[in-house]
């Protein structure tokens, strides 16, 4: 449970395309929308042709940029994809980043999706040092919070410990995080 609002956050380690209590996950996909390596190719994969083929016509999108389509044959009734920068080369980083979580949680709380799973964004290939990307996410977490509507869960999925104790450390020094979580 947050300070400021009745938002639960959790850090947990798992897999992002098994997060059925969720109403969305939030794919770190690249700009056409494809399937790709990391999380977007989990996510392509368990979701089946017709998540490409939904994006398809909203490509190519800009980093910091997020869209919302069905989920397909993933447990999840959406998927919000973003598109997070490439460290060294897509700048203001720490902006296009801060953007990702913003728009996402933005999208989430006009479609009225109440709960919803988030990977750490570009900080797979595309190379965002963990800490620096753990501090931006928890900034632009309590910065937005307060004016989300609908939002009650933001569940963190990590792909191991490291990870997800990098994440968590950086969201408790501003947050309660729930202890699920």
């Amino acid at each position: 449970m947050s300070n400021h609002s009745n938002i639960s956050v959790q850090c947990v380690v798992g897999d992002i395309a098994q997060q059925s209590d969720v109403d969305a996950v939030v794919n770190a996909a690249n700009a056409q929308l494809r399937t790709g390596g990391g999380v977007a190719g989990a996510l392509h994969r368990a979701a089946g042709p017709g998540l490409a083929e939904e994006g398809q016509p909203m490509a190519p999108i800009n980093p910091g940029q997020a869209v919302l389509t069905g989920g397909h044959n993933l447990p999840n009734r959406w998927v919000i994809h973003c598109l997070g920068p490439v460290y060294g080369i897509d700048k203001p980083e720490d902006q296009l980043l801060a953007d990702c979580y913003r728009n996402a949680l933005k999208l989430a709380d006009e479609h009225g999706i109440e709960r919803l799973a988030f990977p750490a964004l570009s900080t797979g290939a595309f190379g965002y040092p963990a800490e620096e990307a753990a501090r931006v996410c928890a900034a632009t977490l309590e910065s937005i919070l307060p004016s989300l509507k609908k939002v009650r869960l933001i569940r963190f999925v990590l792909f191991d410990e490291a990870a997800r104790q990098t994440l968590y450390e950086a969201l408790a020094q501003r947050f309660t995080i729930d202890p699920a979580g």
